[in-house]
């Protein structure tokens, strides 16, 4: 991104206030007295959960919503900010969630801006509206659609540019390139210099959307979660079907893009720590600890095959595919790591 896009997406005055709100509260901090070490707070923590369909978990029903056209976010009822508030209560860790604004198709920039739902039905405010004075927490995960994993898919299975891909948003990147070719378009020329574009494009959203968070809630500790991983090292493992199944986990992406395309997750997930870091807000490291649950773990993969039918059901018994999401093996553990973190937080 240039300089000069970077002063279209930037805000100051929000730079400027949050850092002095973040400086008022350091002050507070250090003149207050000391916390337990081990002791969660008593009283319930006021959270806002927001974010993209690993948020909202997508792909897991019963949905929420139903009958209005939030269903077509397809948050499910039990997605990993329910599953972990649960956790948590479990521990005596009690959440108040003020609410849980994450949606399918969400980019970063919907986090200040309307986000417009598929079919034309509509569109939502803000995720950063659901933001109170009194928040403390703000969990959720956010950036693989910036990116545009769902148009590098694309780019790599001549299935997805198909009719099975037809639910899942984007275009190819360059759909004159033949998906076989995917493992050297990304490698170099025009393909890698969109993808270094894209990776600029998220560092810059994911500082404003911290920043955001920082102005609307100056007492709320932000937390960015990252993305489970898909591809596993030994892509030898994506050659066979998981049990019951007949398409292979990854489809017909041709086995020497697979790790070009964990190369992409892999500094996708680096950038949105370095984010993380830099404005001081906690990160949730998932693709370090999900190298044995991907989608080509068979019985253990906590990723939804690529094609593989989902629990959500379209109507006249049509599942939609997972389109690699997590499945309910791979929502528990995200909802395990995220409430670890949350305590952790808390305890602090």
């Amino acid at each position: 991104m240039s300089s000069a896009m970077r002063k279209t997406t930037k805000t100051p005055a929000v730079r400027r206030l949050a850092a002095t709100a973040a400086a008022f509260g350091s002050c507070l901090a250090l003149a207050g007295p000391a916390a337990s070490a081990d002791a969660a707070p008593a009283d319930p923590v006021p959270t806002v959960f927001f974010g993209d369909s690993y948020t909202a978990n997508y792909g897991i029903a019963p949905v929420n919503h139903e009958g209005s056209e939030k269903f077509f976010c397809f948050q499910a009822k039990e997605n990993y900010p329910t599953v972990a508030t649960r956790r948590l209560a479990d521990k005596g860790i009690t959440l108040d969630v003020q609410s849980d604004v994450s949606c399918g198709g969400a980019l970063i920039h919907h986090f200040w801006e309307k986000q417009e739902l598929p079919f034309g039905l509509g569109e939502l405010p803000p995720q950063q509206d659901a933001l109170k004075a009194d928040t403390q927490l703000a969990v959720g995960s956010m950036g693989g659609n910036t990116l545009g994993f769902n148009r590098i898919l694309k780019q790599c299975s001549a299935k997805l540019r198909g009719d099975e891909g037809a639910l899942l948003p984007g275009t190819p990147v360059d759909g004159d390139q033949p998906a076989a070719a995917c493992r050297d378009f990304f490698a170099s020329g025009d393909g890698k210099e969109w993808l270094d574009g894209q990776y600029e494009r998220v560092g810059w959203d994911l500082e404003e959307l911290l920043e955001r968070i920082r102005y609307f809630s100056p007492d709320a500790k932000p937390v960015l979660v990252g993305y489970p991983r898909l591809v596993p090292a030994d892509t030898k493992k994506c050659l066979t079907a998981a049990p019951g199944q007949t398409e292979l986990p990854l489809a017909d992406i041709p086995q020497d893009a697979l790790p070009v395309l964990d190369q992409i997750q892999k500094r996708l997930d680096g950038d949105m720590k370095k984010a993380a870091a830099d404005a001081g807000a906690d990160f949730v490291d998932l693709y370090d600890h999900t190298g044995n649950n991907t989608a080509c773990d068979g019985a253990g993969r906590g990723i939804g095959g690529l094609l593989e039918n989902s629990r959500i059901d379209f109507g006249g018994g049509q599942k939609l595919p997972w389109y690699l999401h997590p499945n309910e093996k791979g929502r528990d553990i995200q909802a395990e790591r995220v409430a670890d973190k949350v305590e952790q937080i808390l305890n602090r």
